[in-house]
């Protein structure tokens, strides 16, 4: 149910990256295909201009909705849990790594409707976070693919 094309609408995270960054956020696509009982996810955005798309693997964690996001390196694990989905429009997701959560809002379209933004900044607060830490993407723009050149194999 959760295989298709989505796209990013917002973020809430203290990610100080996103922090200075966040008037150059770029339109975002992700592409979720099952393989087994794991979640092939192909992210889609642009940097510097080129479109990059970045492979990632979600495994099986112990419980339904739960996946374990292995990077490289040490304490590089992420734990993403599917917070809230209709799977037909949105999908909320939490990502923990360590003490470090974020809260990331997907829709079916580009742009998702009030009452599912509300029901995000929801989620966003139950787990001590605001709206000074929350950004949202831009609804035009997306990439589509990228050359053999712009593939990156595992986590940014």
């Amino acid at each position: 149910q959760f295989a298709g094309k989505w796209f990013l609408a917002g973020v809430a995270s203290r990610c100080g990256y996103l922090a200075e960054r966040s008037h150059h956020l770029e339109a975002t696509a992700v592409v979720v295909a099952v393989e087994g009982q794991s979640l092939a996810v192909s992210t889609f955005r642009k940097l510097d201009g080129m479109c990059w798309e970045i492979k990632q693997h979600y495994l099986p964690a112990k419980a339904r909705g739960r996946f374990l996001l292995k990077g490289r390196g040490y304490s590089s694990k992420v734990d993403v849990v599917v917070g809230q989905t209709d799977y037909s429009s949105y999908a909320i997701l939490y990502y923990q790594r360590g003490r470090s959560i974020s809260v990331k809002l997907y829709g079916r379209a580009s742009r998702v409707s009030d009452a599912v933004v509300e029901r995000f900044e929801q989620h966003v607060r139950a787990v001590g976070l605001n709206e000074d830490v929350t950004y949202y993407f831009p609804t035009y723009g997306f990439c589509d693919s990228a050359d053999e050149f712009h593939i990156l194999d595992g986590e940014l």
